[in-house]
């Protein structure tokens, strides 16, 4: 799931004393050195441990020590205004997001739109802001998925669940990674974190064992500076994310801007190497937006026949203000 946000954005200047990439098919993330990192940058953190933890990994330490899931109903806001500066999401934003997937067999180039819809959907009783993910490889349409989010009075933005479609050749396939919070074993995880810091334990994003979905986040830099498609952005923060389950897939590192969101994708090891840069922000119309969620609506409805014994158990979504557009 990738999720980006609109910022201000400076002119593309040429990078001075960029850090360098991580070294494509290492067996895991190393910190950059000090002396490598950009001015005004902090250091990244180790991503093999947990600073800030110490000892051995309880059964619910899924991420390492200090990383249990402290998930409490009550700290949910009313209404799921999700405006966390390093994760906002506005209803009737639309982001697109290019690269490439490069492995053994080859390069793929992907296209990826985030459409934030004016839908909400309770799960668990929270309720939750409905996102919708369209995943295009070479050009072919190859997930369609639904993401539903929510931020807690503190500013943590936690992820409830996620529907993914699958298509191949034009054609629907199913939808077998779907996984929602307090079904089926699944629990929601931080996506987000309100402060996040250096040398804290890592965190679980989400976990789902039926599906095998579980991604830990960590920290490992501040301060970075980022430049993509849509300009040059301070203050970035870098995110290392990894799934224990499946260490071969090797590790994603994320870039969020300040008051932006995700603005780039990298990859660290693993025998496929994605990367994703931020290249288009658009505002849609009214109109556009119903569209938008009318579409997101045959989504979640047709999830009820697909995913029987999970998605079916849920409440249905809708326009979150009862008008066409939503918000």
């Amino acid at each position: 799931m990738l999720l980006v946000a609109l910022a201000t954005v400076t002119s593309c200047a040429p990078q001075q004393n960029a850090a360098p990439q991580a070294t494509t098919g290492s067996a895991a993330p190393t910190a950059t050195s000090a002396a490598a990192t950009p001015t005004g940058s902090v250091a990244a953190a180790p991503v093999t441990a947990s600073p800030g933890a110490t000892g051995t990994a309880g059964a619910d330490e899924l991420c390492g020590p200090g990383s249990a899931i402290n998930f409490d109903q009550s700290q949910f806001q009313s209404s799921p205004n999700v405006d966390n500066k390093w994760f906002p999401l506005k209803p009737g934003m639309q982001y697109t997001t290019t690269g490439d997937v490069k492995s053994a067999e080859g390069t793929i180039k992907r296209t990826v739109i985030h459409s934030v819809t004016g839908l909400t959907k309770v799960i668990d009783g929270v309720k939750t802001q409905v996102l919708w993910d369209r995943d295009y490889a070479d050009g072919e349409l190859v997930e369609s998925e639904l993401a539903f989010f929510a931020q807690t009075e503190s500013g943590d933005v936690w992820l409830f669940g996620e529907y993914p479609e699958e298509y191949e050749g034009g054609k629907f396939t199913g939808a077998p990674a779907t996984f929602i919070h307090s079904l089926d074993e699944a629990q929601a995880g931080i996506a987000m974190q309100a402060d996040p810091q250096l040398n804290l334990p890592s965190y679980v994003q989400a976990h789902a064992p039926k599906v095998d979905f579980l991604d830990c986040g960590q920290i490992i830099k501040q301060n970075d500076h980022v430049c993509v498609a849509t300009g040059c952005y301070d203050d970035v923060l870098v995110i290392d994310e990894r799934n224990p389950l499946e260490p071969a897939v090797g590790h994603q590192r994320k870039f969020y801007s300040a008051g932006t969101g995700l603005v780039k994708v990298t990859a660290v090891g693993g025998k496929d190497q994605e990367t994703l840069d931020l290249v288009k922000i658009e505002q849609l119309t009214d109109a556009k937006l119903k569209e938008i969620n009318q579409e997101a609506l045959k989504l979640d409805q047709h999830a009820y026949q697909v995913s029987k014994s999970v998605y079916a158990k849920t409440d249905k979504a809708e326009v979150a203000t009862g008008t066409s557009s939503g918000y």
